[in-house]
């Protein structure tokens, strides 16, 4: 019974683990496809001063933001596929699932930081008027495209945090399965193997 015990712990940690994964996958996708679709907004200054277009793509930090969602993405899609599929990937598996474990969440959490930083001073220069900040509360047109950069970069940091999430349950696989003391796990399977015979 103790073996079995054993596992039934390490199948739902793994199946737990996949759906840490997939989660982080999907919203990886959603954040970058938020940032993108985000791509245009047109400031309207009160005093009538011509108009200016505004992207994602105007800030570094923010295109950094949708390509490293787009790699992390494919990453923990090659992570789940090799945990999954076990047929002939043992070795790949030991080798690259670690280190795309460990690439991901850098690349997530690294983009998500300069985007927060980068949306505090979100700006572009005006002739005449110096630099005006995008998300100020007297330009009009930019509540649609500021609303939706920051939920970007909060779905970028649940990603983050899903895939951070998927990697420490992985690492709980050997405390959970270890119930109890060593000692009394290995007699119980002993003791089951002995009687077999």
């Amino acid at each position: 019974m103790p073996c079995d015990g054993d596992k039934e712990s390490k199948g739902r940690l793994n199946a737990v683990n996949i759906a840490a994964r997939v989660a982080a996958m999907g919203l990886a996708v959603a954040s970058a496809a938020l940032m993108v679709t985000a791509s245009q907004c047109t400031v309207v200054l009160p005093n009538g001063a011509e108009a200016h277009t505004v992207t994602y793509s105007d800030f570094g930090p923010f295109v950094y933001l949708v390509v490293a969602n787009a790699i992390a993405a494919v990453m923990v899609g090659v992570a789940i596929f090799l945990s999954v599929w076990k047929k002939g990937s043992a070795k790949c598996s030991r080798v690259l699932v670690p280190l795309l474990d460990v690439a991901a969440p850098a690349l997530l959490y690294s983009a998500t930081g300069a985007a927060f930083a980068t949306s505090e001073y979100m700006s572009y220069c005006s002739p005449g008027r110096g630099r005006i900040s995008v998300c100020d509360g007297t330009v009009r047109g930019t509540n649609n495209f500021c609303s939706q950069v920051h939920m970007a970069m909060y779905i970028s940091l649940s990603a983050a945090g899903a895939v951070s999430a998927a990697e420490l349950v992985k690492n709980l696989t050997l405390p959970f399965g270890s119930s109890g003391s060593d000692s009394d796990s290995d007699a119980g399977c002993e003791h089951g193997c002995h009687h077999k015979h």
